[in-house]
């Protein structure tokens, strides 16, 4: 059996975050919501209680059954599940001056608790609560302090019991790793095992039991999750995957032939749909961004059916589905809220007849990535960026047209290819160009023009959930703008974007 630690999550902007930095130590682990603990909790090496966004003396205050876990195995407390460890059993968390939010340092490090192994003196740690622990309870040991919190650390004296008040997952707590190491592998006793490679052996050798010699679909978008996917599943199951690359219409330029190309040197048995002019005659007229996606998921459907029907005897539908997504579609009172609802999480019609099969729904986005470059993937494919789903129609603001895909179609690929030609590529990830809904004043030659505006966008981030604009060279720029307007008619203007997510999105509708 893998070996796992459990996370529970109270709601932190940081729980990926722990998970993220645990799987980091080649340990698998697994988040629940606080109130839907695993009933094989005793399956799990050990227990991570997250943050929150709660303080421990709201009404409303998250509260775990902590039953079969505390004082049973190893638990370690950080933020709120540190304070809830000490309110909840006999200390006193207030709210008072001594708050802390940012870094701070360890004036006070406990050398012989094996929590802190390693830690050094003054090692900096990363704050954010309102609420300090004031009082411990009575077999609780203070580990570590800071100027200002006296309780920053503990450890129950007869458990294997421990809590922290800052944030060890943060980069800014420089001896975060060692602690969460110190707790998962020296603690728990994790033997840091789960590998890329591992994953692999494990998840196709689960393919194979579930699977058969049954048939199977799976729906490539050219993106690196469903290739990943893809490539797993045929290495489990050979020729019974088949493969639908379905050409919307709304694709980078020749990416469907570029993509089908890119598949054929896989082994994979993929049927190319040509299907774009159902999409865009569909579209016609229609501005509203939510109409939009849900005509192209619609019609999506529509083709896939279609296509899927012509595989006799197809029993499973295989989809990329990663751990964000199934993390994000399980909202609970008090947790993380749904940010969005994903089309690839039970998103299947009643009329499709089809089992579901995720192989990829335990793994976050670099995780995949790791995976398909042991699968020997191409670099071109597993660090391609991500591109939404509804494809250039949300990168078109207003109503579509053929005219307009072509625009931005050529536009969007003079701005990628120059930011691999100067090896920017990689160092963003994800752009695009936007094509508004408005025209400009220009001058070419000796002629007055009134024509499109291009907007670039480039940001840099780990899963999506939150990004950075990127601050793209000057001459970079300048040397794009000058190129879609000298080569791109209809165009006269481009402008770059300076947003950051949030408050702003990645994608502009």
């Amino acid at each position: 059996m893998q070996e796992k630690l459990l996370i529970l999550d109270f709601g932190s902007q940081y729980t990926q975050l722990i998970a993220r930095r645990v799987r980091e130590l080649n340990i698998y682990c697994e988040i629940y919501p606080f109130n839907k603990i695993p009933e094989s909790v005793t399956d799990y090496k050990g227990v991570i209680l997250s943050g929150s966004p709660f303080s421990v003396r709201d009404e409303k205050a998250p509260i775990p059954e902590l039953g079969n876990i505390k004082g049973k195995m190893p638990l370690l407390g950080v933020c709120y599940g540190a304070q809830h460890l000490a309110h909840c059993f006999g200390g006193e968390v207030k709210a008072s001056n001594k708050r802390e939010y940012g870094r701070a340092n360890l004036n006070f490090v406990d050398k012989t608790s094996r929590l802190l192994k390693n830690v050094p003196d003054n090692s900096q740690v990363w704050m954010s609560h309102g609420d300090t622990i004031e009082v411990l309870p009575d077999n609780y040991k203070v580990i570590a302090s800071t100027h200002d919190v006296h309780n920053a650390a503990y450890e129950i004296t007869d458990e294997c019991t421990f809590g922290i008040q800052f944030h060890p997952e943060v980069y800014h707590s420089t001896d975060g790793m060692e602690i969460l190491k110190n707790f998962a592998v020296d603690i728990c006793g994790c033997s840091q095992d789960w590998t890329p490679d591992s994953f692999i052996e494990s998840t196709v050798a689960e393919l194979k039991e579930k699977l058969q010699d049954d048939r199977v679909i799976l729906g490539l978008s050219g993106g690196v999750d469903s290739t990943v996917a893809a490539m797993l599943l045929h290495r489990a199951i050979g020729k019974n995957l088949h493969c639908i690359f379905v050409d919307n219409g709304l694709l980078r330029k020749n990416e469907f032939t570029d993509v089908l190309d890119q598949y054929k040197n896989l082994g994979l048995n993929v049927k190319g749909v040509d299907a774009g002019k159902d999409f865009l005659d569909k579209l016609a007229g229609v501005s509203d961004p939510e109409t939009k996606r849900k005509i192209i998921g619609n019609t999506f459907i529509d083709v896939f059916d279609k296509e899927s029907n012509l595989v006799e005897n197809a029993k499973w539908l295989a989809q990329g589905t990663i751990y964000p997504d199934v993390i994000e579609s399980s909202s609970v009172n008090g947790p993380s809220q749904t940010i969005k609802s994903h089309h690839n999480v039970g998103g299947l019609p009643d009329y499709m007849k089809l089992q579901v099969v995720e192989p990829l729904r335990l793994l976050f986005k670099d995780e995949v990535r790791r995976v398909g470059r042991s699968l020997g993937l191409e670099s071109r494919l597993i660090d391609r960026h991500p591109f939404p789903g509804p494809g250039l129609a949300i990168r078109i603001l207003g109503d579509i047209t053929p005219e307009k895909v072509d625009i931005l179609q050529q536009v969007d690929d003079i701005y990628i290819k120059g930011l691999r030609e100067f090896d920017l590529y990689g160092k963003v990830w994800q752009a695009g160009a936007i094509l508004l809904p408005i025209q400009s004043v220009g001058v070419m030659g000796d002629e007055r023009t009134y024509e499109r505006v291009v907007a670039l966008r480039a940001v840099g981030s780990t899963d999506g959930m939150t990004a950075d604009w990127s601050q793209l060279p000057y001459e970079f720029l300048a040397h794009i703008s000058n190129k879609i307007i000298n080569n791109v008619r209809g165009v006269n203007r481009v402008v770059y974007d300076i947003s950051s997510k949030p408050p702003a999105t990645i994608e502009w509708e």
